[in-house]
């Protein structure tokens, strides 16, 4: 099933702190059922956080950490005559955001600091210095595309 006309991209407006849409992005998937409020508190307490232990602005440790966890190809399963193939794919740039945010906040939820504005604040700077585990599930991802290399003529 495919739809008859592509779905109309809508902009987020930037954030009020950074004046950056990639934060107001971020905010929107660390929202749970509409608190944005208390998504925002979140965030910006991990900045706080990221900034007196980096000693450099927050939302820069943040842009690094996004950039370390951006995968570059991924891996989609394919049928062809009755077998499953993991076939390699480049990642869009729109989904290669959507997947280092996802998986920043994922592995931030599974640490066991105090507050979620410190867990976020310490998966972000772990990310940033290229170490943690959301950076290690972008090197997974890398690896099993590299694995399924001999498949990648089976693209699309």
């Amino acid at each position: 099933m495919s739809r008859r006309k592509s779905a109309v991209k809508r902009s987020v407006l930037p954030d009020a702190r950074y004046d950056s849409q990639t934060v107001s992005k971020f905010i929107n998937v660390l929202m749970y059922q509409g608190k944005k409020s208390t998504a925002e508190r979140i965030f910006y307490g991990a900045m706080d956080v990221v900034e007196a232990k980096a000693q450099q602005p927050g939302v820069q440790v943040f842009k690094q950490a996004l950039t370390n966890l951006k995968p570059v190809v991924e891996v989609k399963s394919r049928r062809v005559g009755g077998a499953t193939y993991q076939v390699p794919v480049e990642v869009r740039p729109e989904r290669r955001t959507a997947l280092a945010m996802r998986w920043l906040i994922s592995y931030s939820r599974e640490r066991n600091e105090k507050s979620m504005a410190e867990k976020l604040a310490a998966e972000v700077l772990a990310a940033a210095k290229g170490e943690g585990n959301a950076i290690k599930k972008k090197d997974d991802t890398h690896r099993m595309a590299e694995a399924n290399k001999a498949f990648a003529h089976y693209r699309w």
